[in-house]
């Protein structure tokens, strides 16, 4: 008993230690695997990084400011080679066969005025196309969203332009800073508020004006055309001149083959029958001996003011089409008058009134207005415009800055309108700046006198509307054309030469001359001599001149001839449109 005892005894003292080692063991491999397990990356267990205990919250904040300020250099700089942080393509230059490769099909496509323009929310952009090539990249990421209003001007500078857009979603400022000749880069924001004075970015858009292919001058650029073309030429190409008679008399001969003036605006005393009318239009196409198209213009506004023969049916005026208040009927309207022009050979409407009727004293506008009230006025007069585009018309909006506070006609005298800058943006401008930001392709000038911006010339001729309000403030790039100066606003208190010469040192691209060829010749021969002595230089007018010939073969101007209109056609359709709308 005692031997086995001592035996078994002997075999506990070896066994436990083996026993515990193999326990130790267990538990430090155990502990090995579960570490490797935590700390090794997989596919379902990506690494977490927590932020460092010893790093302060204003290093980080410092941090945060550097890479703003790195983002702002870094935007101001690609915008100058048309591009934006983090998107490859460039402005000007990629295809939409590119962008459609690289990031495939668009989630959203939306045709504007502008273009078209296709949404890739997984980007954070919007890419917009004139034609086939990229012309706009907006940017919504989140990064450049961090960014301030005060922080964009620090590093860029005071811009070249602020402009406003609002809707019924949106209150916004854009600050526009001319990257290139032809590029602008768009920062925009929510309008400061005394709560918010220092709003952040809502996104970026780098937009690149590009010219569509010339159609008379083959592929020869803008410049080169202008190159080429004579003084003479470039003078007339500014005027817009009216012409005598029902056919094409030896005066209105000699504007276009001696002058070649840019235009022809045409009055009812011009027309008799609609095959008169498309006599008289293609005899002045054939007798154009300028490589440019003529601009062929008329008043067709509908309501009181119509021009256009045959016993078409006419439009309510603006002011029953503003009652009605409904943004369809007035694209309707609008597509109908573009259709009647384009019927007649014609492709200048100077429509639509964007006048808000706000003294009803006033003799001109009256019934022109859509009504008193700038919501109304922009929502119709905007939908007017694009109608009238959609026909592939150029539209005018009339009669900057606003003619619809005074109580004196300009065709007999020159209005003053006393109010000052914050009082016309609060109204009289509103729609304007709405039409510019929807795609106007045209702003016609009053003949007012604004004492509090300009005390000595009316707008037609004061850079202080045309220049610093129109182009700098609106970020207007279209083109300028003055009220007709042979109105009494400007032959009772001019010289009608000398204010031709004043209206183009202020910014206006188009004169326009409506009647008296003797009229025409001494606007023609005094802005002649203001180049020749150095009052205008040849520079100024080549200025306007790109902006002319943009807008011929924006709109494919040509001086083709036209057949007869379709009265009856024109006629059911406007019938249509009326008994839908107005019953």
């Amino acid at each position: 008993m005692k031997r086995q005892r001592k035996s078994r005894n002997k075999l506990l003292i070896f066994t436990i230690p083996l026993l515990i080692l193999a326990f130790i063991i267990g538990v430090y491999y155990a502990i090995k695997e579960n570490s490797s397990e935590q700390t090794t990356p997989g596919k379902e267990s990506p690494i977490i990084t927590q932020p460092s205990k010893t790093q302060t919250s204003g290093n980080s904040k410092n941090d945060q400011n550097s890479n703003r300020e790195k983002l702002l250099e870094e935007t101001f700089s690609l915008s100058k080679v048309g591009r934006v942080p983090n998107i490859s393509f460039v402005s000007g230059k990629t295809q939409w066969k590119e962008v459609n490769q690289e990031w495939g099909k668009s989630e959203h496509i939306s045709e504007t005025a502008k273009g078209r323009y296709e949404e890739y929310e997984s980007h954070h952009a919007t890419i917009g196309y004139a034609d086939q090539t990229v012309n706009d990249i907006r940017s919504y990421d989140s990064e450049l969203q961090n960014i301030s209003l005060n922080e964009i001007e620090k590093t860029g500078g005071q811009p070249d332009a602020i402009r406003y857009y609002k809707d019924s979603t949106v209150d916004q400022m854009i600050l526009v800073y001319h990257a290139t000749s032809s590029t602008d880069l768009l920062w925009v924001l929510p309008v400061k508020t005394d709560q918010e004075p220092n709003p952040k970015v809502d996104h970026i858009s780098l937009f690149t004006q590009i010219e569509k292919s010339p159609n008379q001058q083959g592929n020869q650029s803008i410049s080169a055309v202008i190159s080429k073309m004579s003084l003479e030429d470039k003078i007339g190409q500014m005027i817009l001149a009216g012409v005598s008679g029902t056919t094409m008399d030896a005066n209105a001969n000699k504007l276009i083959s001696q002058f070649h003036v840019g235009g022809i605006i045409f009055y009812k005393y011009n027309f008799e029958t609609p095959a008169q009318v498309i006599q008289l239009v293609n005899q002045l196409k054939a007798g154009n001996s300028s490589s440019l198209p003529l601009l062929l213009g008329v008043d067709q506004e509908g309501g009181r003011v119509t021009r256009l023969p045959g016993g078409l049916i006419n439009f309510p005026p603006n002011k029953q089409i503003g009652q009605v208040n409904n943004p369809d009927f007035s694209y309707k309207v609008g597509t109908l008058l573009g259709k009647e022009l384009k019927e007649f050979g014609l492709n200048l409407d100077f429509a639509p009134v964007l006048d808000i009727n706000s003294n009803p004293n006033n003799p001109v506008i009256g019934d022109r207005s859509f009504g008193n009230n700038a919501e109304i006025v922009s929502k119709l007069g905007i939908q007017t415009m694009k109608g009238i585009q959609s026909q592939n018309v150029i539209t005018t909006i009339k009669h900057f800055p606003g003619h619809g506070d005074t109580s004196v006609d300009s065709h007999l005298d020159l209005p003053i309108v006393n109010k000052s800058l914050k009082e016309l943006k609060e109204l009289e401008i509103i729609p304007f700046e709405r039409a510019i930001n929807q795609g106007a392709d045209v702003v016609m000038v009053a003949h007012i006198l604004l004492p509090q911006l300009d005390k000595t010339n009316p707008g037609t001729m004061s850079k202080a509307v045309q220049t610093d309000l129109l182009r700098k403030q609106l970020g207007f790039t279209g083109v300028i054309i003055t009220d007709d100066m042979t109105m009494g606003a400007i032959t009772e208190h001019f010289d009608i030469g000398k204010a031709a010469v004043e209206s183009v040192k202020a910014g206006s691209d188009i004169i326009l001359v409506g009647h008296d060829y003797n009229n025409v010749v001494k606007i023609i021969s005094s802005l002649k001599a203001a180049v020749q002595n150095g009052e205008i230089s040849e520079q100024r007018l080549n200025e306007s001149l790109e902006r002319i010939i943009q807008l011929k073969r924006k709109y494919n101007i040509n001086d083709t001839k036209v057949g007869n209109p379709n009265i009856n056609g024109l006629n059911n359709s406007i019938n249509r449109i009326l008994n839908n709308y107005l019953q």
